[in-house]
């Protein structure tokens, strides 16, 4: 069994890990590690001037359907959200102008502010 420390959205968790199979390849140098890139809000938004758009759910952004400061209508699709393999359009709850407060591909949980639209 081998332990490691995880660290995603700035929580750590302790894993263990068993080794399985016959065989198990050791490596006599470091092992190269893969890690994404960060995913950090766009910017951060003053709620208290608008709307806020909270996630009912938490899940992976997976694209933003407007650009940040565009005008939007009420009940229009402005991202997807992606939860048990299932996409969601997240709509506008009113008019106006929309600041994202996540960028695609970031993690959110529920009640997240996604975005405010002033």
């Amino acid at each position: 069994m081998r332990n490691f420390i995880v660290t995603v959205n700035g929580n750590s968790y302790n894993v263990s890990v068993e080794e399985v199979g016959e065989e198990v390849s050791r490596q006599s140098s470091a092992p190269v590690v893969n890690t994404p890139a960060e995913v950090k809000p766009v910017n951060k938004v003053n709620t208290a001037n608008g709307t806020k758009v909270v996630s009912p759910f938490p899940g992976l952004v997976k694209n933003l359907l407007v650009a940040n400061g565009a005008t939007v209508k009420k009940d229009q699709p402005i991202l997807v959200l992606e939860a048990m393999k299932m996409d969601n359009d997240i709509t506008a709850p009113c008019d106006g102008v929309i600041t994202f407060n996540v960028a695609k591909g970031a993690n959110v949980e529920s009640e997240s502010v996604l975005a405010v639209i002033a």
